[in-house]
């Protein structure tokens, strides 16, 4: 163990692995000053370059945006009032009064240096539990292995907005698509169409992208304007802030606490941490309290929280292969990519990597805090930039990455097919994070039954963990009724008379979103049980089950709608629908004149027409567009679908 400790610590340090850390904070610092897109998309635009590197530079990359952007995302919640990601929304409630009051530098300084500690404590909290979970994990077997998988399946379900039963539908879904291709028991072709694509399933990054990407870019591209609508400063406080963290320590290192321990349950999110923690510094913060207003624990009680919470999903996701969150999900992807297999040989053959993970985290929230505190007054003022110039570049990025996981037109089209799913997710309220984390979770729960039928049979659900772990399954579906129960008699509320929309949800809505959405669940339930009635046991066992889950899910998200009189919503979808037209046509001039002739020009139109740009900004928007994609395609030996045009210009 010592052995791995000192060469993960030399990994570390090296130029290399440091270099790529480095690029990995960078692109976490960009993804986290744009609203909404979070981890996950930032995450699957990094896993096309995974291929062919070596895993512990990989690693370094991917820890660099997974302990930046939780910092990140500060920018816009503290500035702008708008939370960069579900896990800073809590930031925003003494965050931006603080900077309304001119006071903008303090509470960022405050935020970043609380970041930097809560990460580092994670990370060791992290070591602890590779420590412990060590003889825990070398006794689960496969049946164990089942199980937990449907552990983490009840916790995303049941803490995924306002319904469960939307959350277990989202999760029925993601586990449906996850089975599209063979079966691992039989080597059966299911639910492909007889399209030549779908015969491998859906690669993850296409998923990542399309499910969190795309609704982000296209609901920014309907508000139209810049992320900031104003010019923001920051004022005075930079010291001041850093005293607040240091008088707060004991708050910091509580909260931090909290996040990594909460973090380590599948399921539970950055903002459900935010708010909990946010509670409790609410809740036992001594003198006077102005929470809401804009007192400086109500910023370093969550950002202390996020980072430690992205260490703590990394423990179920190293040792049990179970994503403690959407973006654990996509970085459970850039693992296998690695070909490195969760669980026992993370901890036994790959110890080595897995210190190397718990270090690259340590020094990545040290990185990225010093980088977000030298670029804040620059950073500040990118905010102000209108969207409309960014979206070619990063609608560009996203086609890019997306065509690198299987190299074909089938990786654009269904982009744009999960895409749609996403918008509509977006647009009613379902839960994004319970499908992308079923898609993944779905081949390895899927093996994990069928090695446990096949060595143990039935007995094998009869083993005294796999009772445990069923039993909290139950008490994490009985949780919500028994919370619903306790509120009927007494209100809940949150310390000083502030709330949040976790502790007081608004009356639930319905509207022809949803309709759209249960309607198209259950009419795909059937068709896929049709599909798949010619195939064997083991071959269609799991695909029903997940079939099950979801129409369940969806019939029962339309009668609690119905029992409870939920409010009618009128959820729009011209707008959306149009951008996605728009995306759609691009794809098809992509596969007519080329990729890179494609965005370049599309990029320039777009730039001019619909940005009303000048011709100086459109034209060096577009020729940078041109120049990442031909550098790209030399330097990793590319080959993008290549049209007539493309081929005219010798590209």
């Amino acid at each position: 163990m010592i052995d791995a400790l000192m060469t993960s610590l030399g990994e570390v340090f090296s130029g290399a692995h440091l270099l790529y850390m480095g690029f990995g904070v960078l692109v976490g610092l960009l993804v986290g000053i744009i609203p909404g897109l979070g981890g996950i998309a930032g995450m699957a635009l990094l896993l096309p370059f995974l291929y062919g590197m070596s895993p512990g530079l990989a690693l370094g990359m991917l820890m660099g945006m997974v302990a930046v952007i939780p910092t990140g995302d500060t920018f816009t919640s503290v500035l702008l009032g708008i939370p960069g990601s579900s896990a800073s929304q809590a930031t925003v409630m003494d965050g931006f009064p603080l900077a309304k009051k001119g006071q903008a530098a303090r509470a960022l300084a405050s935020a970043f240096l609380s970041s930097l500690c809560g990460g580092v404590i994670g990370a060791v909290v992290l070591t602890g539990f590779i420590l412990v979970a060590r003889p825990l994990v070398l006794a689960f077997s496969s049946a164990e292995l089942f199980v937990l998988t449907l552990l983490g399946l009840a916790m995303v379900a049941v803490l995924s907005g306002e319904s469960q039963f939307k959350g277990m539908a989202a999760c029925g879904l993601g586990l449906l698509l996850g089975a599209i291709g063979t079966a691992p028991a039989t080597g059966e072709f299911r639910l492909n169409l007889d399209v030549g694509y779908l015969y491998d399933g859906i690669p993850l990054i296409v998923v990542g992208l399309a499910i969190f990407a795309l609704p982000e870019i296209i609901d920014l591209l309907i508000q139209r304007g810049s992320i900031a609508r104003e010019r923001t400063s920051l004022g005075h406080g930079w010291r001041q802030g850093i005293r607040d963290v240091v008088d707060n320590r004991g708050l910091v290192a509580k909260c931090a606490g909290m996040g990594s321990l909460i973090g380590t349950i599948p399921g539970l999110a950055g903002s459900v941490v935010d708010w909990l923690t946010y509670a409790f510094a609410s809740r036992t913060a001594k003198g006077e309290k102005h929470f809401g207003q804009g007192d400086i624990r109500g910023v370093i009680a969550p950002e202390s929280a996020n980072n430690a919470c992205a260490c703590g999903a990394m423990v179920p996701t190293l040792l049990f292969g179970v994503p403690g969150s959407g973006t654990a999900a996509i970085f459970l992807g850039g693992l296998l990519l690695l070909g490195l297999e969760p669980g026992v040989s993370m901890i036994s053959t790959h110890l080595d990597l897995t210190y190397t993970i718990i270090w690259s985290l340590a020094l990545a929230n040290i990185l990225g805090a010093a980088l977000c505190l030298v670029l804040a007054r620059p950073v500040a003022q990118l905010t102000r930039i209108p969207f409309v110039l960014l979206a070619p570049v990063i609608t560009t990025l996203i086609m890019f990455a997306a065509y690198q996981a299987t190299r074909s037109l089938g990786d654009w089209y269904t982009l744009l097919a999960v895409g749609a799913v996403g918008v509509l997710f977006k647009r009613a309220g379902w839960s994004r994070p319970a499908f992308l984390i079923g898609f993944v979770l779905a081949p390895g729960a899927e093996t994990y039954f069928y090695q446990s039928v096949q060595f143990q049979g039935m007995s094998a659900f009869l083993r005294p963990g796999v009772l445990i772990i069923l039993g909290l399954i139950a008490l994490a579906l009985l949780f919500p009724l028994g919370k619903r129960l306790l509120s009927r008699r007494r209100p809940l509320a949150v310390g000083a008379g502030i709330s949040s929309p976790q502790q007081t949800p608004a009356a639930p809505t319905f509207g022809r979103v949803d309709v759209l959405l249960v309607v198209g669940l259950l009419l795909l339930a059937a068709a896929s049980w049709y599909d798949i009635s010619g195939l064997s046991f083991l071959g269609g066992i799991f695909p029903r089950l997940a079939i099950t889950i979801m129409a369940v899910g969806a019939a029962l998200s339309a009668l609690e709608a119905w029992r409870r009189g939920a409010r009618w919503e009128a959820q729009p979808l011209g707008e959306p629908l149009l951008w996605l037209a728009g995306l759609l046509g691009l794809v098809v001039v992509a596969s007519l004149l080329g990729f890179v002739s494609a965005a370049t020009l599309m990029a320039f139109v777009f730039l001019r027409g619909v940005a009303k740009a000048r011709w100086a900004t459109a034209l060096a928007i577009a020729a940078g567009i041109a120049a990442f994609l031909l550098g790209m395609q030399a330097l990793l030996n590319l080959h993008y679908p290549s049209g007539w045009l493309d081929a005219l210009i010798g590209i």
